[in-house]
């Protein structure tokens, strides 16, 4: 399936765009009464600015935040309150603008008295169980990771389970908690977000289908859409046309 690019002009812009294709799309599935939408959310600075804009038009769109399943592809295994994890910051913002439903909310476990990431990713798994998402928003990193997922890195190389801990990660951080390669293909819908000058190479890699980047071999079942501005866009044919 061919992946889906998505261009715009600055970070603004494919912040606001990309957040109301999400909320048109959820605003869809849940035509159907019975429907629990479930995402998947990633981290990152277009990220947080993804989820502010998506968070003021859920009303508007008629869309449902009570009927939504909020899971995590990645975070940092630090205290709760460390503000660099993923969860944090985007419950933070999503909680000013719509109600949170604590149960349908499923952040990945923090080191607050848990034993170590390899126990805390086993706990995650049994939580996310067989779940698919809908819709699985991505960020890139400039060597080309997703999620916690790193060139020449064991995170890797092929995995049987859905989530794995991390520890010591190439970003030289604390401990990491990740979904998996297979986990993220479980998603219907894989939703990428890049923008800046600093994508430019590891976008151009992925969406050349490299062997050696891990945001290159994560696609979603039915669709792939790439969201990048100008900048990121910087390596692939741009096209003007004046009408």
């Amino acid at each position: 399936m061919t992946d889906q690019l998505l261009r715009f002009t600055d970070s603004t812009e494919l912040a606001n765009r990309a957040a109301g294709m999400l909320v048109t799309q959820i605003a869809h599935y849940q035509q159907d009464p019975d429907r629990i939408v479930h995402l998947c959310l990633t981290g990152g600075r277009i990220a947080l600015r993804v989820y502010e804009s998506f968070g003021g038009r859920l009303e508007a769109a008629g869309a449902d935040p009570g009927r939504m399943e909020l899971w995590w592809s990645d975070d940092r295994f630090s205290a709760t309150d460390d503000p660099a994890r993923h969860a944090g910051p985007a419950l933070a913002l999503m909680a000013g603008k719509f109600q949170l439903d604590p149960a349908r909310t499923h952040p990945m476990p923090a080191a607050d008295g848990v034993i170590d990431a390899d126990a805390a990713a086993a706990t995650y798994a049994k939580e996310l169980g067989d779940v698919v998402f809908d819709i699985c928003l991505l960020s890139i990193g400039q060597e080309g990771h997703v999620a916690g997922i790193f060139p020449d890195h064991e995170s890797f190389e092929p995995q049987s389970s859905t989530v794995i801990g991390l520890s010591g990660s190439p970003k030289g951080e604390v401990d990491r908690i990740s979904l998996t390669v297979p986990a993220l293909e479980r998603s219907a819908e894989v939703w990428f977000l890049a923008n800046g000058d600093d994508k430019a190479d590891a976008v151009a890699q992925a969406l050349s289908g490299s062997p050696d980047t891990p945001a290159g071999q994560v696609r979603g079942r039915e669709a792939t859409k790439w969201f990048i501005d100008r900048d990121a866009g910087r390596e692939l044919p741009w096209f003007e046309c004046d009408w």
